[in-house]
């Protein structure tokens, strides 16, 4: 017997079992009056395997009943299973709704708005392209991810998984050159030297530089209770970089993405089983000294010397924007949070 909220599916074999008990024939007895094996009689009156014709046809001939009765209860068992099947998924699906930032996805016009919560799971799993919300965190589905947030929980995952999907869903428009991480390597100066152009000029060239990689860049409007500032994966023969303007600060966006190409320069994407946090300190590494090198910014600070005038020396000696200087400075506590902000830009992108 199985059951849902509103229905009950009886296997006909529940009726088998009471016309044996009825006519007290073991079930050794009936296997061999039905010339069919025991294992093969077990399963049937445990609704384990499908009543076919011939079995309806062998039951008329040894229990009397006619092979359409049979049919029937086969009929009507395997159409409650379905029902039951559906109830159970939505059920489940309802409940993982509630961790699914819906009403942000309908702000940034990934799903349709919708008061039904039933419909909203429906849009959801076409959104997400999978049968019920359940499968997300099968690993074939949610994918390998590896990202940069600062934050975790069950209603972080599920936006996390969220953004990585709608930038797996951008990406398929773009066209991409095969993977070449050699490439990427190559291309680190000329992505960095992007920090001092404004993102009318720099964007379009670096959705071209990183295509030539094997890599889709897509911009994403930050999704509430992510915590998230980037997220990379493969998807096929390309690798996507999903970038969430998750506050505007130009030292926040250069260190997030380098942080994620780190990932994809130190292998991350391969691991079975996602990053460590010390994957995550190696590509913080990464994103920090590829930015400014670690001798250089070191031999700054000695000096100490660090007026809003120094400032602006040493980030047009490194040839990098000053913003992202400040953000060091800030992030290792050589400067409070508070200072030489007027030197920090923004950055403001639409995919």
């Amino acid at each position: 017997m199985i059951k849902s909220r509103t229905h009950i599916a009886t296997p006909p074999g529940a009726t088998i079992k009471e016309q044996l008990i009825d006519r007290n024939i073991s079930q050794k007895e009936f296997a061999c009056r039905m010339d069919m094996s025991e294992k093969h009689i077990s399963k049937l009156i445990n609704g384990e395997v499908q009543l076919t014709t011939d079995v309806a046809v062998r039951l008329e001939m040894v229990l009397g009943l006619p092979a359409h009765f049979w049919s029937n209860l086969e009929s009507i068992f395997r159409e409650k299973l379905v029902k039951i099947q559906i109830e159970n998924s939505m059920d489940d699906d309802l409940e993982i709704l509630r961790k699914i930032p819906y009403n942000d996805m309908v702000k940034n016009g990934w799903v349709e708005s919708e008061r039904q919560l039933r419909q909203r799971v429906y849009n959801c799993r076409k959104f997400f392209e999978v049968v019920n919300l359940g499968l997300l965190k099968d690993t074939p589905i949610s994918m390998r991810i590896v990202c940069r947030k600062l934050g975790n929980g069950e209603k972080s995952d599920y936006a996390l998984l969220a953004c990585a999907q709608k930038a797996k869903l951008e990406a398929r428009n773009l066209q991409i050159k095969p993977i070449n991480i050699d490439k990427l390597k190559k291309s680190l100066t000329e992505i960095r030297k992007m920090t001092l152009r404004h993102p009318s000029v720099f964007i379009s060239e670096l959705h071209h530089l990183l295509a030539q990689c094997g890599i889709a860049i897509i911009f994403l409007p930050h999704v509430n209770g992510s915590f998230l500032h980037g997220v990379t994966f493969y998807d096929g023969n390309k690798i996507v970089i999903g970038m969430t303007m998750r506050g505007k600060d130009t030292d926040r966006f250069w260190f997030s993405l380098f942080h994620e190409i780190g990932h994809i320069v130190l292998g991350h994407l391969a691991m079975t089983n996602g990053t460590t946090d010390e994957d995550e300190n190696k590509a913080d590494e990464f994103a920090r000294d590829t930015l400014i090198p670690l001798s250089d910014f070191n031999d700054f600070v000695a000096k100490k010397s660090l007026d809003q005038s120094s400032i602006c020396e040493f980030a047009k000696s490194i040839g990098i924007d000053a913003s992202i200087v400040v953000g060091r400075l800030q992030k290792e506590h050589y400067i409070p949070f508070n200072r030489f902000n007027d030197l920090k830009t923004q950055v403001d992108i639409t995919s």
